[in-house]
Formats: structure tokens, C-alpha cells, sequence
């Protein structure tokens, strides 16, 4: 997916403030997800919810204002009850900007943490 950089996401040199990565890995889970059939939408609506456990993130270079970056995100690990993702992000010209982790949980309202639904885990392979 692409992401243009607004001015919002950077800092006073126009460079993107570093927490800012995070919201677009999140947007590319997101994608990812709703692309093999899953919606976050319907799974709160059944109280199941899928909460961020670990994040490793490295920065490799920095994208700027009005930059157009490419997200991409894949499954890299699926238990019965988490899902880990990598996300690369990469500028027009394909230089690697950032490469992250971050595995979520599947968890009830309680915070208890549940397994999966089986049409979740059978969405993503």
C-alpha cells in the first residue's frame, strides 16, 4: 500500500517523526487483514479484539515531507491465538526506510486473552 507523507507526520526538519512508522505499519496490518477477508469491525462488534504484545522496529533511513512510501506487510508467524506481521517501508526510489515486528493477541473485552476465531485463522492461511 502507499502512504503520502503529510505534514502532520514530521518533525520541524520535515522529517517523519519517528513514532509516526508505527501508525503506518498499523494501517498495513490493517489492509493486510481486511485483503484476506477480516474485518476488525465485525470482530469488535463479537467482543474479540486483537491488541499489540511486542514491536521491534528499526530505522534505516528517513522519509520526508511529501514523500510517497510503500508499506508492505506480511504474516510471518500465526499461533492459535497471535499473529506476527514484518513490515518493510521503502521511499519512491525503493531505499529501505524502516523494517518493524509486532506481533498482536487475540483477547476477549476482559483483556483474557482467547484463541482465534476459526474463519480468522483459516482468512489467513
Amino acid at each position: 500500500m502507499h502512504i503520502r507523507v503529510y505534514y502532520e507526520d514530521t518533525d520541524c526538519g520535515n522529517v517523519v517523526y519517528y513514532a509516526n512508522y508505527l501508525k503506518y505499519m498499523e494501517r498495513g496490518r490493517t489492509e493486510l487483514m481486511r485483503d484476506k477477508g477480516v474485518s476488525f469491525a465485525h470482530l469488535h462488534s463479537d467482543g474479540i479484539l486483537f491488541v499489540v504484545s511486542e514491536v521491534a522496529i528499526k530505522y534505516h533511513a528517513s522519509a520526508h515531507y511529501d514523500d510517497l512510501l510503500t508499506v508492505d506487510t506480511v504474516i510471518k508467524e500465526k499461533t492459535a491465538a497471535s499473529i506476527s506481521f514484518t513490515t518493510t517501508i521503502k521511499n519512491e526510489t525503493g531505499e529501505l526506510l524502516v523494517t518493524g515486528n509486532v506481533k498482536v493477541v487475540c483477547v476477549g473485552r476482559d483483556g483474557k486473552i482467547l484463541r482465534m476465531p476459526k474463519y480468522v485463522a483459516e482468512c489467513l492461511g
